[in-house]
């Protein structure tokens, strides 16, 4: 029964691909240039992972795969939870307070002592903001803590 458990879920997750890939492919191309890389490289990247993943998963299921404990799929409903979170509040709250969360939660749910998920998600928040906001001249939300 897992074997078909596994195809399904790789149908979907080839629909989804399918579904990615096009997606990607209607951002407008920036005006008076083309560009071989572009906004929609990235997406596509993606969903060509997916795709093949997918593929993969449909060809060669898992023979002995096993449905998690209930503590296990409680943990995964958990993590599903802050990472839905994470993405209705980065807008408002912000990458760097919103990041420092979601990584803090799910570091300690891993096991992680509090008092280093909380250096290393304060690290890792500033840090990539930093990066991208400042290094590649690609902006993230700053939400509340936006200086006008």
């Amino acid at each position: 029964m897992t074997k078909i458990g596994d195809r399904l879920l790789g149908l979907s997750l080839l629909v989804l691909a399918l579904a990615y890939g096009w997606g990607s492919q209607q951002w407008p191309a920036p005006f008076g240039t083309h560009e071989t890389v572009g906004p929609d490289t990235f997406p596509l990247l993606l969903a060509v992972a997916l795709g093949i993943t997918s593929l993969y998963l449909m060809v060669k299921p898992d023979p002995d795969n096993a449905w998690p404990n209930s503590r296990s799929a409680l943990e995964l409903l958990f993590a599903i939870g802050v990472l839905f979170a994470y993405a209705a509040l980065i807008e408002v709250l912000g990458f760097i307070f919103t990041s420092l969360v979601a990584i803090s939660l799910l570091s300690w749910r891993m096991g992680a002592p509090i008092k280093t998920t909380l250096i290393i998600a304060t690290i890792c928040s500033v840090g990539v903001f930093f990066i991208f906001n400042d290094l590649l001249s690609l902006p993230l939300p700053s939400g509340i803590f936006e200086v006008q």
